[in-house]
């Protein structure tokens, strides 16, 4: 744990000022970080980031008193050399960073990261991929702070070769799963588990554009992660919220303020103020990532019980699921075209409607959407149905300029919501909470 006098100087000038000052560094602590970027792949699509995102972060961490290892474009015996080398310098080390932006992927809930000469015909094949399982036990060597963060959950076109070759029943889910942080470490993934993360059209991802932004800023590491967060969030229209774990005590600072002078404190604003509006974004959202970043930011604020409680509930409803529709793989049993209609009752002043729309299962995987005048989605319905046809679908999209709008939104704002559904094979029906105004029949063509 490191302490700092208050100050507001930006992280690049520590170097400078402890030049001035004679001392030979202002990071007393010894600090290590493994950097990769993989993109030139053999045998998948490349990916154009991860090279610029590797090297403008080495550069950052660089600055911020690391001794970084670096790789670009690793094939696999150059990332284990890499990683033996880094947990060798992480057990010497007070402060240990992995960082890995390119293509990764989950099977039966181990996550796997990619080298650019990787294969994937069988199973057998993961042995080539690095566990991320195994960073994580070699970050746990530095004695105060670890940090894993993730820029991979993109989609890997491998893992539906994976699919059609594997023996036994397995879970090939999109994205990665969800890595619990250990004590003392935080977790950032670029987005939620089992979700996709945007490229971006820019030198670097949408996440790295936002961890360059934050990461060498004289702020508390938590709260850096949190507006790296919440940058995202913002930047990609409320679609891609970044995964994050934390479990860590007391207060650290990558570049901790150094005062040269002494002011006085600003009057500190009200932490609740902002506390009802992200409450509202995190209902519509709804998932657990979402009432867990409003639980992480406003923690002693009104609704924070109500977001503990919602997070329990939700993580209740996953463990009293079926193990067929958390673990297994989509049911072929339910493939082809479904009428679907979407059934909202009047609300206030909102009036009521009915709306028919075409869906379709493709191994396993249901789909349906409605299209506005102008091309834009305003509604997306998709899940995967285990074998018993049991499941919860997620809708999403952005209201329309009618006199029916979600929860009193205006037009053009983003909503999203879950379904529970159970679909049979010559007719199925599924519909969300009762509280709210709209379910969906589904029936089979």
């Amino acid at each position: 744990m490191r302490f700092f006098f208050k100050s507001h100087l930006p992280g690049f000038c520590l170097a400078l000022l402890a030049y001035w000052l004679g001392l030979d560094s202002v990071f007393a602590d010894t600090r290590v970080a493994l950097v990769i970027g993989n993109g030139a792949y053999t045998s998948t699509a490349q990916l154009p980031n991860p090279s610029h995102d590797a090297e403008d972060v080495a550069s950052s961490l660089k600055r911020s008193g690391f001794e970084v290892i670096q790789g670009i474009d690793l094939r696999q015996a150059d990332m284990q050399d890499l990683t033996i080398r880094f947990a060798r310098a992480a057990s010497r080390a007070d402060v240990a960073i992995f960082y890995y932006s390119g293509h990764a992927m989950q099977y039966n809930g181990v996550n796997y990261l990619m080298p650019v000469d990787a294969t994937l015909t069988d199973e057998a094949d993961l042995k080539r991929f690095v566990r991320v399982d195994d960073i994580v036990n070699d970050l746990q060597q530095a004695k105060n702070l670890r940090i894993l963060v993730l820029d991979s959950c993109r989609d890997n076109p491998l893992a539906e070769t994976l699919k059609r070759s594997a023996t036994r029943a397995a879970s090939i889910g999109r994205g990665l799963s969800r890595v619990e942080a250990p004590r003392g470490t935080i977790v950032s993934f670029s987005t939620q588990s089992g979700q996709v993360a945007a490229d971006g059209a820019g030198r670097n991802s949408p996440y790295t554009t936002a961890f360059l932004k934050h990461i060498e800023e004289p702020q508390e590491i938590g709260d850096v992660f949190r507006d790296i967060s919440s940058d995202v969030y913002d930047s990609s229209g409320k679609t891609q919220l970044p995964e994050l774990s934390l479990s860590i005590i007391g207060k650290f600072y990558l570049n901790g303020p150094v005062s040269v002078t002494v002011a006085p404190a600003a009057p500190r604003a009200d932490p609740c103020a902002a506390a009802e509006a992200h409450w509202k974004a995190a209902d519509g959202i709804g998932t657990v990532g979402a009432f867990e970043d409003h639980l992480a930011r406003f923690s002693s604020c009104s609704f924070a019980s109500l977001a503990k409680a919602r997070i329990e509930g939700l993580k209740q409803k996953v463990a009293l699921a079926p193990a067929t529709n958390t673990r297994a793989g989509g049911s072929k049993d339910f493939d082809g075209n479904w009428a679907v209609t979407l059934n909202c009752q009047a609300s206030g002043k909102a009036q009521g409607f009915t709306m028919p729309l075409a869906g379709t299962v493709t191994n396993g995987v249901f789909h349906a959407e409605i299209q506005g005048k102008d091309g834009v989605n305003r509604l997306e319905i998709d899940g995967q149905i285990p074998a018993d046809g049991k499941t919860t679908l997620s809708a999403r999209g952005t209201t329309g300029a009618s006199t029916y709008t979600l929860n009193n939104t205006a037009p053009g704002s983003p909503y999203a919501f879950t379904i529970d559904a159970q679909f049979e094979r010559t007719r199925g029906s599924g519909k969300r909470n009762e509280a709210r105004p709209c379910n969906l029949i589904f029936v089979k063509r």
